[in-house]
C-alpha cells in the first residue's frame, strides 16, 4: 500500500496546480481515500496549504496566526458559517502573502449548515478581488449535496467523484485476487486487518455506523433512524433480488409506508451503500413505478453482516452466487457514476435479465452465470426481441471471465 497511489492524484494536481478558476470538489463515500489523495497531491504540488475537516474535534485552522488576532475558536457542533468565513478569511491572508497562492482544503463540508451559500459568496468576491486562493472541499454525501450545489454553486466547480474501490485498485493496493475481492469488496482501510472478527468490526463501525447514525442524520431529517438502520440490514441481506416495497413493509418494524421506504433506499445509495435498481421498460414514467432491484455497493457489507465465513461463503453455491452478481452489480453502478452509464434489470412475465446498461444510443443486456445463478438464455432472447436495438453480454460461463469483466468500467460494456 505504501507505494500505491489513488488514480484522482493525478487528476487533483493538476486541478490544484492550474489558477483557481473553479472549485475543486471532490466527493465519495467514507473510506474511499479523498483525504489521502488531496494531501499526497499537495505534496507533489508543494504549495502551501491549509487542511480542516468540519467533523474533527479541535480547532487547528485558529493556532499560531501571524497577525496575533485573537479568533474566538468553534467547537464541534458549532461549525457554521461563521466558521467558514472565518478559516476562508486566514487563507486568504496566506495566499495575498506567497508568491505561489494557497491551497484551502475543508474536509466534510456538507457538515456545515448552509455551506454552498457561504461558498458561493467568498468565492464571488475572491474572483472579483484576483486572489490566488485555489479551495478544494470534499464531502461524504455526494448526491445529498447536488441540490445545495444547484441552487448556489453552478459554474463555480468541478467534480471529482470517488467511489469504492474496485478490483483492479485492491489488486494493485493490497494483492486480493477475485475470490477475495467478490467477498471482503473494496474497503482500504480494512484490508490490513487478517483477522475475520476484526475485520468484521471495522466495517460496521468504520464504514456502516458513521454513516447511518450520522452522515445522513446531519444532512437531512429522518424521522424513523431506525427504520433507516432495517433498510440497510433488509437490502445487505437480499441484494441481487427484486424485492417491491409491500414486500419490504411486511418484513420491517414500524415501516410506515412506501413512499418512506423509498426515499430511505435513495438517502442510503447518496452516501454509497445501498441502490434500488429500476426497472428497465423505456418509459421514464414506468420505470419509477417498478419495484426495485437491491443491489450494495461494496460487497464488504454483506460478508460484514451475514453469518458467512469467507470459506463458507465459498462452499455454498447459492450465497456466492448472490455475492458473485452484487459484486458485478456494484462494479456496474459505481464505475457508471463516473460516466453517466445508467443502469437497470429488466423483468417479463417468466425470465429476467440480471442487468441492463444504458448509455447514450447503447443499450446492452448482461446476464450473470455464476454458481447457482446458471440461468436459461430465455431472458436474454425476451429482452433482445422486445428492444431490437439492444445487445446482449453474458458475464462468467461460457461469457466473458468474471476477472475480465471487473478490469473495465460500465461505459466500456455498455459500448461493445
Amino acid at each position: 500500500m505504501a507505494t500505491y497511489r489513488h488514480p484522482n492524484v493525478a487528476e487533483l494536481v493538476e486541478r490544484l496546480s492550474e489558477e483557481p478558476r473553479f472549485l475543486v470538489l471532490v466527493t465519495g463515500p467514507r473510506q474511499t481515500g479523498k483525504t489521502t489523495a488531496v494531501r499526497k497531491a499537495l505534496e507533489i504540488i508543494e504549495l502551501p496549504s491549509m487542511y480542516v475537516a468540519a467533523d474533527e474535534p479541535g480547532d487547528p485552522s485558529f493556532q499560531s496566526l501571524r497577525e496575533g488576532v485573537a479568533l474566538e475558536a468553534f467547537p464541534l457542533g458549532r461549525r457554521d458559517a461563521r466558521w467558514l468565513y472565518r478559516i476562508w478569511q486566514r487563507a486568504r491572508l496566506e495566499a495575498h502573502r506567497s508568491d505561489s497562492g494557497f491551497v484551502l482544503v475543508v474536509d466534510e463540508i456538507q457538515r456545515v449548515p448552509g455551506w454552498a451559500r457561504t461558498v458561493k459568496g467568498l468565492w464571488d468576491q475572491d474572483r472579483r478581488s484576483g486572489s490566488r486562493l485555489r479551495v478544494a472541499i470534499l464531502g461524504s454525501a455526494p448526491l445529498l449535496m447536488q441540490k445545495d450545489l444547484g441552487e448556489s454553486l453552478v459554474g463555480r466547480f468541478e467534480s471529482l467523484p470517488f467511489t469504492h474501490w474496485s478490483y483492479p485498485q485492491m489488486f494493485d493496493a493490497f494483492g486480493y485476487d477475485l475470490e477475495q475481492f467478490v467477498y471482503f469488496g473494496g474497503c482500504p482501510g480494512a484490508a490490513a486487518f487478517r483477522d475475520p472478527m476484526r475485520w468484521r468490526r471495522y466495517v460496521k463501525t468504520a464504514l456502516v455506523e458513521p454513516v447511518i447514525q450520522r452522515d445522513v442524520l446531519d444532512i437531512t431529517r429522518i424521522d424513523k433512524p431506525a427504520l433507516l438502520r432495517q433498510v440497510f440490514e433488509a437490502g445487505v441481506r437480499h441484494s441481487g433480488q427484486i424485492l417491491s416495497f409491500n414486500k419490504m413493509l411486511g418484513q420491517l418494524q414500524d415501516a410506515g409506508n412506501t413512499t418512506t421506504l423509498a426515499r430511505y433506499l435513495e438517502l442510503l445509495q447518496s452516501v454509497g451503500m445501498l441502490a434500488g435498481l429500476q426497472k428497465f421498460s423505456g418509459s421514464v414514467i414506468q420505470t419509477r413505478k417498478s419495484s426495485p432491484k437491491l443491489n450494495v455497493l461494496n460487497t464488504a457489507y454483506v460478508g460484514a453482516l451475514s453469518n458467512y465465513t469467507f470459506d463458507e461463503a465459498r462452499a455454498d453455491r447459492t450465497a456466492w452466487g448472490h455475492l458473485v452478481e452484487s459484486a458485478i452489480g456494484a462494479h456496474l453502478l459505481n464505475t457508471g457514476l463516473l460516466d453517466d452509464t445508467r443502469v437497470y434489470y429488466w423483468k417479463g412475465r417468466t425470465s429476467e435479465v440480471d442487468f441492463v446498461l444504458e448509455r447514450g444510443h447503447h443499450l446492452v443486456a448482461v446476464q450473470v452465470k455464476s454458481g447457482a445463478q446458471l440461468r436459461s438464455a430465455r431472458g436474454l432472447g425476451e429482452f433482445m426481441s422486445r428492444f431490437t436495438r439492444a445487445k446482449k453480454l453474458v458475464v462468467g460461463a461460457n461469457g466473458v471471465p468474471l476477472s475480465e469483466f471487473l478490469q473495465a468500467p460500465a461505459s466500456y460494456w455498455a459500448e461493445q
